[in-house]
């Protein structure tokens, strides 16, 4: 292990600057699934399987439009494609608290396709502003960053839910968020190599790059968005040579544009989608068990040891010499979810979370490197969008599923649920990776 590496990295000021303006953006929304789940079952008096739907609506909002979201980026530009998240955002999360059960559905849909992408904008950024071994220790720092957030956002959402009102603090959410979305775009990231070397003035693209940059990335889509990337492609200028290029994606290559998608990314997928259904159930099996025992007021000290072990994990894991399978990593942290589910109060279960929450952040550190390392430059803006749309997918099964189980049976089969299901996705994937390896060795 090499910790000097972390040095290295925060050495790089616009490194260093992008890590703590994403912290900073990520601490609004870091309480709102918190905040969702306290105001459906304290405010509106409903079980945890809707407010466990509920969230699984919002993150399949997130699903669907971070793809979308990512070609924004990588087309028009970060600080026009932030324009529509800065205003729903601030409306949005203003008028999910007044509103009945049904209309928070739609709401937290459209909340969700509409989100602020700091995730993907921040990932994206990092692999072109680090590089080579950099990246991996990078991507760490990130995850941490984001586990440190996570101490301060649920902690504070949950001491102005039972203090003041839940509605209070979805307010709040909202107004935060979309000003943290203004400073993402004084900030103005870059997310392109070509923008890497430039000065903090405005990047300049000319139309024949902008053209150039729609077809390669639109194109990508066309698997799953034949729509809309027809729709872009009209855009493109009138020029014979617009004309040709248009041609030839509309041709056999259009099939083969989506070819970064290969087995082994889709087995990091698969890891991104179980962690995040792992990570949601466990959020909403905490919430239940404290609320069991009346001590709601205690979310903090429990969200504080999980996550502080998430961040010393994350340090072990970005100072490791060798990375480490994001399978192996997520049946570790979902087979060690399950004794959570036998706590007998706050301070059991805080000890409880330390194990699995040490293998939180070398998780998504472990995804989110293979992504970058299996994905070419020019299609990595829209696999960083599907990696979030599989980690958002997995937090969409997992709330509900869990949510479901609670009501049935208690707070403890649904940390047993979701462990057990996540440990076997892990275990499916590596068994796919074993097979995939036997029948490569057996064809050379």
């Amino acid at each position: 292990m090499n910790f000097a590496l972390y040095q290295k990295i925060l050495a790089v000021k616009p490194i260093r600057r992008l890590l703590l303006v994403g912290m900073i953006a990520r601490i609004p929304h870091s309480a709102a699934g918190l905040l969702l789940t306290l105001h459906i079952v304290l405010t509106q008096h409903r079980g945890f399987a809707a407010a466990g739907a509920a969230a699984a609506v919002l993150t399949i909002g997130i699903a669907v439009g971070a793809p979308w979201r990512g070609r924004r980026v990588d087309t028009v530009g970060l600080r026009r494609a932030l324009v529509p998240s800065v205003i729903s955002e601030a409306i949005i999360w203003t008028v999910v608290p007044h509103v009945p059960y049904e209309w928070v559905l739609v709401l937290v849909f459209v909340g969700g396709l509409l989100s602020l992408p700091v995730f993907s904008v921040v990932r994206q950024s990092l692999g072109v502003l680090a590089s080579g071994e950099q990246r991996r220790t990078a991507f760490a720092l990130d995850s941490i960053a984001t586990e440190m957030v996570f101490m301060i956002g649920p902690a504070a959402g949950a001491v102005v839910a039972t203090q003041f009102s839940t509605a209070l603090g979805l307010t709040i959410v909202g107004l935060a968020t979309s000003l943290a979305g203004l400073f993402l775009i004084w900030f103005n990231p870059p997310t392109r190599t070509s923008e890497r070397d430039l000065s903090q003035s405005e990047v300049e693209i000319s139309e024949a790059e902008d053209s150039e940059a729609a077809c390669e990335v639109l194109v990508a889509t066309a698997p799953a968005h034949v729509q809309e990337a027809a729709g872009e492609l009209i855009h493109l200028p009138a020029s014979k040579a617009g004309a040709q290029k248009r041609a030839r994606l509309t041709g056999g290559r259009l099939m083969q544009s989506f070819s970064w998608f290969t087995a082994a990314v889709a087995a990091v997928f698969l890891a991104a989608a179980g962690a995040g259904m792992v990570l949601s159930g466990t959020d909403v099996g905490i919430v239940a068990l404290l609320q069991v025992h009346n001590t709601a007021s205690d979310i903090g000290l429990v969200m504080f040891f999980w996550c502080a072990a998430s961040v010393v994990g994350g340090l072990v894991y970005g100072a490791m010499d060798r990375p480490v399978s994001p399978l192996l990593l997520l049946f570790g942290m979902a087979a060690l979810t399950i004794p959570m589910g036998f706590a007998q109060d706050s301070w059991s279960l805080a000890l409880l979370s330390i194990l699995p929450g040490f293998l939180c952040a070398p998780v998504l550190s472990a995804a989110s490197e293979k992504v970058a390392e299996l994905v070419t430059e020019s299609r990595r803006g829209e696999a960083m969008g599907w990696y979030g749309s599989a980690l958002t997918a997995g937090v969409a099964f997992g709330s509900p599923i869990t949510g479901v189980f609670i009501d049935l049976q208690g707070p403890w089969v649904g940390f047993v649920a979701v462990g057990a299901v996540g440990a076997v996705l892990a275990l499916c994937g590596i068994a796919l990776q074993t097979l995939r390896r036997r029948r490569r060795r057996l064809s050379h």
